[in-house]
């Protein structure tokens, strides 16, 4: 029998079969109703710990002692799994009495993988605060490792990822997650991805090993290769991350460098790992660095970086990941430090190797090689960025005084064939390759688009500019229009001016208002100038845009006096040097240097930081040099370059538009206003003709897209994904058949659930569409699109924008509940053109019920519901539709008056259906009930209770059962309020409140012994226990407590 379709069971039986008789994993059966499970199963733990030799007393010291680290309340989940971690790496430290020889009790064997016991469960049901079931847990000696989610081929990878990372909320079952080293989410059509705690879904792993191998489902290949017993405890023991607070775990290209850089290091060997630009360098020289020293008790490690961005940046890198690091201040201090003991982890800036005063180099390093300095133990030295540093002459000195060393170099760009002798002579050959198209196939980096834009032709005369504009805003309406001159004033006086750097300057101003990204402040750029001076003539011009206080200069300078005091000329103008001064000390006159930082430093830290974290704050940096090696901002989405470039340099600029950073990003874009390519035809190679092709393998060049023809491709694409979508809603393929086909029967919430992939793809394919249709919206006859294809593209994008609302409105999501929604409305307000000037209405932004109780039922589904062209089932649906999803939603804040809501609207629907009301009387009654759910209360409650929904929940819910009235009544008694309050039910909710807010301890959700504090003073005056935990969640879930 055919098995397409198959049920996600099928898929779970084949994986556990794998597990069990490929793998040897032992299968401890399907825990549904087992009572009790746990992240570490004592008995299993036990009996292992028994076999080890371990006697009893060890034994339970060292589970107490695991078992506390994983609980402990005051910490976060990353603290606990990173203090289990450290058990698991290290062993458990027991003593059994005072006097006695501390011991340790090692809870997994490193060294012998098959001597550990390997198990899996399914369905293991865990008790939280809300039940869950993971498919099948992965148990190393009874302790939890690993959490695998599967789907069925028909349901996305991302619903088991999404389920991974809810399982890991206190709301749930944080707690089981504290001893759990690697996460899976796999299906049988999209394979296997992989992460580890606190891992978010865009962050996600895909590995990549043996792709010849074509055999079976890629879920079965890649677990075999995971979660082989050596491989799992390898990467358990060898390759697990803590950095600053985020838990990491390699990609492919990662493991397989350090594996392949380990066997040189075991045979003394030098090499470099050419791991291209974005994809993770840094990780690769920690995890290589802590394995030297862990593996070889006599090793020393120095990183040499020849940048202080570079330098800065290892030394965070591994202080944050718990490895001291000494950061030494020149070449002798490095020299001195690796002449003695300690300490094992050094790194320093080359350029403060050697003498400057040489004028014979190779005598100079004769010298050195005949009197090379004395180091302590073995040195490995590992060179970050080796292609540079002046053509390898500082290589050659550091050879000479380190003759013994072993040197590893790193590079992110292609070796050019004039490096290649001199990195063979320092380093030797490559160990590992990583190069930018395989980056970009495995999506660890983005594809780069290229644009040369000739702005000294393009905008010289008036009828240039006219034109130019009308092409930038092609895709706007005339109210757009307006908003753009007004915004950003005389565009014409600026554009026609002669100044070409002003001319660079509107240009980018007017991309942020129209570009993705740029435009929803999700993203930045960084505009390279040819020199300081350049730098900050442009930075003054910025100054006088909307960009004023969110620019910065980023080129090091450091204004001082004698810069500047030849430089006066008589004449009322300033020089070059003058200007920069001036410019420089204007913008630091009110920074206050930090402790070892001048004011230049502790300004460009300040910029680059907010750069990275807030790209709305700062939206454009400038620079020459500096930040274009070692600089990593995954916002950054435009290089704008105005500068002559090539080689490395030019590449490693380019490079910093590449990282990955979330779903709106899909290229980096780079801007070329000196035309450094000259020609864009299909596809630019950057210096290929000089670049080492020796190590074999994938080309080495570097592709840059045209990015018209990117862009054609793209929307082309993705206007065909929704037909292929929208191609199984039956004929005649109208409002209720597509509802039907992405809803199912809305009014049962199991069929939406069911639904929900088609719809969630909906969602994600004509966000996809909006935005390849936003890229080149401009530019669609330039693209090759005839005015025929123009017009039907539109009319596909608004048939496709209805659909989704439609659906949106049929089952009650009226906001998309997917992340990468976040900025739809801006890109659809830009770029989608109106039939007629639109006036902005001041309800756009609001939900249909806040609509409904704001201004009316009628205008409310003219406003929102004028799309559904009058169609009564489908307008009562949708808001039927949208009470109940309010209802589900605030259910947990106010049970008590949400049941009442819920029945009523029942109540409702069934007499709307036996069409016992006419429709009319139908739209009164769901007004009226729409506004009590929007509002959260009825309209007859007591004045006490009208500002506080807290109070409201309280009194509503103390009112629902009978056994409180006696309680109420003597709490009324006692109190002052109770003479003049009638409603003994409202003194009580009065009292409890006030009890709440007076006891509550500071950050107490979550926190057991907190909590209690709570529950302590809720039976001091209900002295009922069931009564307390009935309560006690009503006041968990208020904002207000």
């Amino acid at each position: 029998m055919n098995d397409i379709g198959k049920p996600e069971r099928a898929t779970q039986s084949r994986i556990i079969a794998l597990f069990r008789d490929e793998l040897k994993y032992r299968y401890l059966g399907d825990w549904t109703d087992r009572e009790g499970n746990s992240n570490v199963e004592e008995t299993l733990l036990t009996a292992y710990l028994n076999k080890r030799g371990y006697t009893p007393a060890q034994i339970s010291v060292a589970l107490h002692k695991l078992r506390t680290e994983a609980d402990n309340h005051s910490r976060t989940l990353y603290g606990n799994n990173q203090a289990v971690y450290n058990l698991l790496r290290y062993g458990v430290p027991v003593k059994i009495e005072a006097g006695k020889v501390t011991e340790t009790v090692h809870l997994i064997n490193w060294n012998e993988p098959d001597k550990n016991d390997f198990a899996i469960a399914e369905e293991v049901t865990l008790q939280g605060n809300q039940e869950r079931r993971p498919d099948i847990v992965l148990h190393v000696n009874g302790i939890a490792v690993g959490v695998l989610e599967l789907k069925n081929s028909r349901v996305s990878i991302g619903d088991g990822i999404r389920q991974l990372l809810s399982n890991q909320q206190k709301e749930f079952n944080e707690w089981f997650f504290s001893t759990v080293q690697i996460v899976f989410a796999g299906n049988d059509s999209e394979g296997l991805q992989y992460g580890t705690i606190g891992t978010p879904e865009k962050m996600f792993l895909k590995w990549k090993e043996d792709e010849q191998d074509n055999a079976g489902f890629k879920l079965d290949k890649y677990l075999r290769k995971i979660c082989a017993k050596a491989r799992l405890i390898e990467l358990m023991h060898d390759f697990v991350l803590f950095d600053g607070g985020v838990k990491k775990l390699p990609r492919a290209h990662q493991y397989f460098g350090i594996k392949a850089a380990q066997e040189h290091v075991r045979r003394k060997k030098g090499g470099i790992i050419w791991h291209t630009q974005g994809s993770g360098k840094s990780i690769v020289m920690v995890l290589l660095a802590k394995w030297i020293l862990e593996d070889n008790p006599h090793a020393r490690v120095a990183i040499i970086t020849d940048r202080d961005e570079l330098d800065k940046q290892i030394e965070r890198v591994f202080t944050e990941t718990g490895e001291p690091i000494k950061r030494t201040s020149s070449g002798r201090d490095l020299m001195n430090q690796l002449g003695q003991a300690t300490p094992r982890l050094l790194c320093s800036l080359v350029h403060k190797f050697g003498r400057k005063d040489v004028d014979d180099f190779e005598a100079f390093i004769k010298e050195l090689q005949a009197q090379p300095s004395p180091t302590v133990g073995e040195v490995f030295v590992f060179v970050d960025e080796c292609h540079r540093t002046q053509s390898g002459k500082l290589h050659r000195v550091m050879k000479a005084m380190m003759p013994n060393a072993v040197f590893i170099g790193f590079t992110g760009t292609p070796l050019l064939v004039q490096d290649k002798a001199t990195s063979l002579e320092v380093f030797g050959r490559y160990i590992h390759t990583y190069k930018f198209s395989e980056g970009v196939e495995d999506g660890v980096v983005l594809d780069l688009v290229y644009e040369a834009r000739d702005i000294d032709q393009q905008l010289g005369s008036k009828d240039k500019i006219d034109s130019w504009f009308e092409a930038k805003t092609k895709g706007l309406n005339d109210w757009q229009k307006d908003e753009l001159k007004k915004q950003w004033g005389t565009m014409q006086s600026v554009l026609s001016s002669k100044a070409r750097m002003d001319r660079v300057v509107a240009d980018i101003v007017f991309d942020f208002s129209v570009k993705p990204r740029l435009s929803s402040e999700r993203g930045n750029a960084i505009l390279v100038a040819s020199s300081i001076y350049e730098a900050c003539k442009y930075f003054a011009l910025f100054q006088k845009t909307p960009f004023k206080g969110k620019c910065a200069v980023v080129t090091s300078y450091n204004p001082l006096a004698k810069d500047v005091t030849l430089e006066e000329t008589g004449a009322n103008t300033e020089t070059d040097k003058q200007f920069i001064y001036n410019t420089y000390t204007e913008l630091l006159k009110d920074v206050d240097a930090k402790p070892g930082m001048t004011k230049t430093e502790t300004y460009e830290d300040w910029a680059k930081a907010l750069f990275t974290k807030e790209p709305m704050n700062m939206k454009l940096l400038v620079v020459v040099d500096k930040l274009l090696t070692g600089f990593d901002a995954p916002p950054c989405t435009y290089l704008y370059i105005d500068k002559s470039m090539q080689d490395h340099g030019l590449f490693q600029a380019i490079c910093r538009v590449n990282r990955l950073d979330g779903e709106d990003k899909d290229f980096g874009y780079i801007v070329d206003y000196k035309d450094l390519f000259k020609k864009v035809e299909n596809a630019i190679s950057v210096y290929t003709s000089e670049l080492d092709h020796s190590d074999g393998g994938v080309a080495p060049e570097v592709l840059l897209q045209d990015r018209l023809k990117k862009g054609k491709e793209r929307l082309d694409n993705a206007i065909e994904a929704l037909d292929l979508l929208c191609e199984p809603v039956k004929p005649p393929k109208g409002e209720l058949e597509h509802i039907h086909y992405f809803c199912g029967n809305t009014e049962i919430p199991s069929d939406l659930k069911e639904h929900e992939p088609q719809r969630a793809a909906l969602y994600k394919a004509t966000v996809a569409l909006v935005r390849a249709y936003a890229n080149i919206a401009d530019e669609l006859e330039p693209a090759g699109y005839g005015s025929a294809d123009i017009s039907r593209i539109k009319t596909q994008i608004d048939h496709y924008l209805n659909v989704r609302e439609i659906i949106r409105k049929a089952s009650g999501e009226t906001l998309d509940l997917k992340a990468y929604e976040a900025d739809m409305r801006h890109l659809i307000d830009t770029y989608i053109e109106a039939a007629e000037p639109r006036k902005i209405s001041p309800f756009d932004n609001m939900g249909l019920l806040e609509l409904i109780v704001k201004t009316g039922i009628a205008n409310a589904i003219a406003t929102q519901l004028g799309g559904l062209k009058g169609n009564k089932n489908a307008i009562a649906e949708t808001i039927e539709n949208n009470v109940r999803s309010k209802i589900i939603k605030e259910h947990l804040n106010d049970p008590a008056f949400y049941e009442k809501m819920s029945a009523q609207l029942q109540e409702i629907i069934e007499l709307r259906k036996a069409k016992a009301i006419e429709y009319e009387e139908f739209l009164k009654r769901i007004a009226e009930l729409a506004k009590k759910v929007g509002a959260g209360h009825a309209e007859d409650i007591p004045d006490q209770l009208k500002n506080s929904s807290a109070l409201r929940a309280l009194y509503n819910n103390l009112k629902v059962t009978g056994g409180l009235t006696a309680k109420a009544e003597r709490v009324a008694e006692a109190s002052a309020e109770g003479m003049v309050l009638k409603d003994p039910m409202l003194v009580l909710a009065l009292k409890i409140d006030e009890v709440v807010k007076r006891d509550r301890p500071d950050g107490w959700r979550g926190v057991q012994a907190r909590e209690q504090v709570i529950k302590q003073s809720l039976y001091n005056i209900l002295e009922d226990v069931a009564e307390v935990e009935r309560i006690f969640r009503i006041v968990k879930a208020q904002g207000e407590y």
